[in-house]
């Protein structure tokens, strides 16, 4: 059976308009509905996705043109829209910015419709104008609805609602009052994750409620863009060859992973068996190797130090030769230990002869492509990976024993081989070159 399912961008004017309050809203009151909502979120972000899953059950997906390309971005958003009711996407920073990476450009190639999210404290007329330079400011940015956050009274929703109707053509689709009483706790890395369910059902119902007693969800619905999907998933490939099965870290400790990796790992003959560092004692059996993502480890450094059995079983692993990848908290594992922000190093892994020390301000930030420049376990020299690089910690001057093996644009390099462990700060998204996940398997199969 196919239909059309509806679609829309929430787009904010700046970090901190409120968009993702209002993504968490709206998903949280079309699942009260009865909807399926299927969660995304542009850019490259792994913090929002968990809160997404978190409100709707279902696995968010970063939609991010520039680090995964517009074909594989394409295939995301209209494979995970299939068997959905409702698509929402949580946009980035501001509408703009970002260049290729931004909401507008995403709702401009996929053309799809944008909500934009203005706050209006301490403004009234100049509402208007904000939205109508939004409006105007990029040819094919399809703003159909505007949200407004943070209004004081009625009187101030009439003014502002009064300026935008006589001078732009977004309609107001509502708005959520200043008294609002919702916050998402942080930390140093940003928000909690969804993991750690930072935000109650009680809170998440009230939040529903506030959005669907402020919003025209049944507007906003008419406005979205909509898109055919067929309802029956494609019957997979049938798999000629035994799994690879590879180790995956996941735990409080290990829990920044592009769901898409997993797919592309998966549909190119891997079998994921997850584990958790912190708690089991040894690796699952009859693995081929192992996947260590990013997450918060020098939060649970002293239980990670203190579980010597994995450490142990991890070190063995390593140093009998096994296949280990290792990205920015997988690769502070793999160090000597962790230096906490109490000054406290806690001993790890130590295939790496170097001590990851948490900064009290941010180490590092930004968009990444790299080119191999010898063989590695993502396959011959030159290959080119893209990802995104965010972390609190640093490390010290490797040795120059441990060959790099990104060449890095910002001039850097980077990806350090010991044996046949590949390690590093960048988080890799399989989906630009997602080939290099057929080459990780096989290996991990040698």
């Amino acid at each position: 059976m196919t239909s059309n399912i509806p679609a829309c961008v929430i787009s904010g004017t700046a970090s901190g308009s409120g968009k993702t309050t209002v993504t968490l809203g709206l998903m949280a009151a079309f699942k009260q509905r009865g909807l399926r909502v299927q969660p995304y979120k542009c850019g490259p972000d792994f913090i929002d996705p968990g809160l997404h899953e978190l409100v709707t059950g279902v696995k968010s997906r970063n939609l991010d043109l520039w680090m995964t390309g517009e074909e594989h971005t394409r295939k995301c958003f209209h494979t995970n829209l299939i068997n959905a009711d409702l698509g929402i996407i949580e946009g980035v920073m501001g509408m703009f910015d970002g260049g290729i990476s931004s909401s507008g450009e995403l709702s401009k190639r996929l053309a799809i419709t944008n909500i934009l999210v203005l706050d209006v404290r301490s403004m009234a007329d100049s509402a208007a104008a904000i939205v109508k330079g939004f409006e105007t400011y990029s040819e094919g940015a399809d703003i159909k609805g505007v949200i407004l956050n943070n209004i004081a009274s009625e009187r101030h929703l009439q003014l502002v609602t009064d300026a935008i109707q006589a001078n732009c053509k977004a309609e107001i689709l509502g708005f959520l009052p200043r008294n609002l009483d919702f916050s998402i706790p942080s930390r140093h890395l940003g928000l909690l994750t969804g993991d750690e369910a930072p935000i109650s059902a009680e809170k998440i119902a009230l939040l529903a409620e506030t959005i669907a007693a402020h919003i025209d969800l049944d507007r906003l619905l008419e406005l979205c863009s909509t898109f055919s999907a067929d309802k029956h998933d494609t019957p997979p490939t049938p798999k000629t060859t035994a799994p690879c099965r590879i180790a995956v870290a996941r735990d409080r400790a290990f829990c920044f992973y592009y769901e898409d990796n997993f797919d592309i790992l998966r549909d190119r003959g891997a079998e994921l068996v997850f584990f958790s560092p912190l708690n089991d004692k040894k690796l699952p059996e009859n693995i081929h190797g192992i996947y260590l993502g990013g997450g918060y480890p020098e939060l649970y450094a002293k239980q990670l130090s203190t579980n010597t059995e994995m450490l142990h079983a991890i070190r063995s692993w390593i140093e009998n030769d096994r296949a280990v990848y290792a990205e920015c908290g997988g690769f502070m594992y793999l160090t000597q230990g962790i230096v906490d922000h109490d000054s406290q190093q806690h001993q790890l892994v130590g295939a790496f002869p170097v001590v990851a020390a948490m900064q009290t301000k941010r180490a590092s930030l930004g968009y990444r492509e790299v080119t191999t420049n010898a063989r590695s376990c993502f396959g011959p020299a030159k290959t080119v990976l893209r990802g995104h690089e965010f972390h609190y910690s640093n490390i010290a001057e490797m040795d120059s024993s441990i060959p790099r093996i990104y060449q890095v644009n910002n001039g850097t390099l980077e990806g350090y081989n010991y044996r046949r462990v590949l390690g590093g700060y960048l988080h890799l998204h399989f989906g630009y070159s997602p080939e290099v996940a057929t080459a990780f398997i096989n290996y991990c199969r040698e």
